[in-house]
């Protein structure tokens, strides 16, 4: 299979990314996301080891038993196939996917059904972000031990978090003054 013709799924390209990572049994592979991609990009259990099959049968990955513990486990690495397949993906003019998913935006998208709950929708989107601001600058000191990609990633979601902290702190003062005006005295 031509590596221009892959067609990669987004834990396809997850997978394959973290393979080279030293990432290369599906335990492994969710235990690196839910530390770092998870915050831009999630995959779970019932989504990476079908994806790993998959990429199997299309001779992207091999794996091979390993037992570890006397526990069954399959250790993959990337084929020649894959390694194109992920070189291609990471040179594609194609335009990046940008998927969000936040429930406290979807909340505050639908707040017009209940305005007063508008400035508490904020103010938890805020809280959450502050934790998770809390916790990117906690492993901000050992990305510099990691790949250049990763610091620049963690760079780019302190930025981005911080943003939408002093969004929210604007936000949250707009909206007081607004329900201050609104309330008769």
């Amino acid at each position: 299979m031509s590596a221009s013709r892959v067609d990669l799924t987004a834990t396809g390209r997850v997978v394959l990314g973290l393979i080279p990572f030293g990432r290369r049994t599906g335990y492994d592979i969710k235990t690196f996301v839910d530390r770092t991609t998870r915050h831009f990009w999630a995959a779970s259990y019932g989504q990476i080891y079908p994806e790993l099959k998959r990429l199997e049968k299309q001779d992207l990955v091999r794996g091979r038993p390993e037992p570890a513990g006397g526990r069954a486990r399959i250790v993959y690495e990337l084929t020649e196939s894959g390694d194109a397949a992920l070189k291609a993906w990471l040179s594609s003019d194609d335009a990046p996917l940008y998927e969000l998913r936040d429930e406290g935006m979807l909340k505050l998208f639908f707040s017009d059904s209940l305005p007063e709950q508008r400035i508490e929708i904020v103010r938890a989107i805020r809280a959450r972000e502050e934790r998770s601001l809390a916790h990117l600058l906690s492993i901000e000191p050992h990305a510099s031990e990691g790949p250049e990609g990763a610091r620049l990633t963690l760079q780019l979601g302190i930025g981005l978090t911080e943003w939408t902290i002093d969004w929210c702190e604007a936000t949250e003062r707009r909206l007081a003054i607004e329900t201050r005006k609104e309330t008769p005295r």
